[in-house]
């Protein structure tokens, strides 16, 4: 072998030992709609074992490193496995209805990990306040909630039961927006034009439209889920709601509320998706999510809210059962 041989090989030695990425090594590429823009399209979830709020045991931890993530998903998982269908646990650890034991693991997909935000693991979906929790509520926030929390005891007629119990729209504004993972159904699948964004929510089949460029309605033009309309920032979707319907409010938010979405692609399998709440009647400043969806294989399967939402009769009849009992 000669002189320019061996210091051919000692270059690609020292290349290799200071790390370069292989020739063959497959780099990520911005998938494209025919227009361009970044491709969303596909089914996805947001199923995670982060917290809405980050816990009191991890106060001053905004993420955790991957063992000490692993050591609490396992210890998670295991709480909830022994609670798995208890009659009298709390509705989340039991992983269904308290009191009634109405479901287990089977039904439900909570997910298994901690959401993974630019390599680390997040302790709540909270990012701002940066202590990771809602910022206060208002009174008038607070009263909207106790209202809403009367409708439970309220059996006069069908009108006077929860939006989501009559399945109108989702529990836990798992439709949004913001759009929220709950205790199962946290499937969507997006489909883009050059003008809309399609979003189907697997819970209570909702669908919300973006339409990119759009205008909003005047303020007494009310939707459930709001009227969104949206805008590429770059290779981010940008989705500006407004015009909400008192009927449909997140934790006691009025007709004021604002959201602005930011859904950005973030590799093969993820989008990132950011979330600001803004309703100044409720919350004492605005706070941000922000959390993976993540590709899931499909399809999202038709969601047949109470097998036809029959279990409303006998939820009314056996109210007026009761009350003939007293009689």
């Amino acid at each position: 072998m000669n002189y320019r041989n061996l210091l051919t090989l000692g270059a690609l030695a020292l290349l290799a030992a200071a790390g370069l990425p292989a020739q063959n090594k497959a780099v990520w590429k911005m998938p494209r709609t025919g227009d361009g823009k970044p491709d969303l399209q596909g089914i996805w979830t947001n199923a995670t074992l982060t917290p809405m709020e980050r816990p009191a045991s991890l106060a001053g931890k905004a993420t955790l490193t991957d063992a000490e993530a692993t050591a609490y998903e396992k210890k998670d998982i295991e709480t909830a496995e022994k609670q798995d269908g208890a009659s009298d646990g709390p509705l989340i650890a039991a992983a269904g209805s308290s009191g009634t034991g109405g479901y287990n693991f089977l039904f439900i997909d909570r997910g298994s990990q901690l959401a993974r935000v630019d390599g680390v693991k997040r302790t709540s979906l909270v990012i701002d306040p940066p202590d990771g929790k809602v910022p206060p509520i208002t009174q008038g926030g607070r009263d909207r909630n106790r209202a809403a929390m009367m409708s439970f005891g309220r059996f006069n007629s069908v009108q006077d039961r929860p939006m989501s119990e009559r399945c109108l729209i989702g529990f836990g504004s798992t439709s949004g927006p913001p759009m929220l993972p709950v205790l199962y159904n946290n499937n969507y699948q997006i489909v883009q034009t050059p003008e809309t964004v399609m979003i189907l929510v697997e819970m209570v089949h909702d669908v919300r439209v973006i339409r990119i460029n759009g205008t909003h309605p005047s303020k007494n033009v009310e939707f459930w889920l709001g009227d969104s309309i949206g805008k590429w920032e770059g290779d981010t979707l940008v989705a500006d709601t407004t015009n909400f319907s008192p009927k449909a409010g997140f934790r006691g938010t009025s007709t004021d509320l604002h959201v602005i979405e930011r859904f950005t692609r973030a590799d093969a399998n993820s989008i990132l998706y950011r979330a600001t709440i803004d309703d100044p009647t409720t919350f004492s400043k605005q706070w941000t999510l922000e959390y993976p969806f993540t590709a899931t294989q499909g399809p999202v399967y038709e969601y047949a809210c109470h097998e036809g939402n029959y279990a409303i009769q006998g939820i009314m009849g056996g109210a007026r059962k009761g009350e003939t009992d007293k009689k």
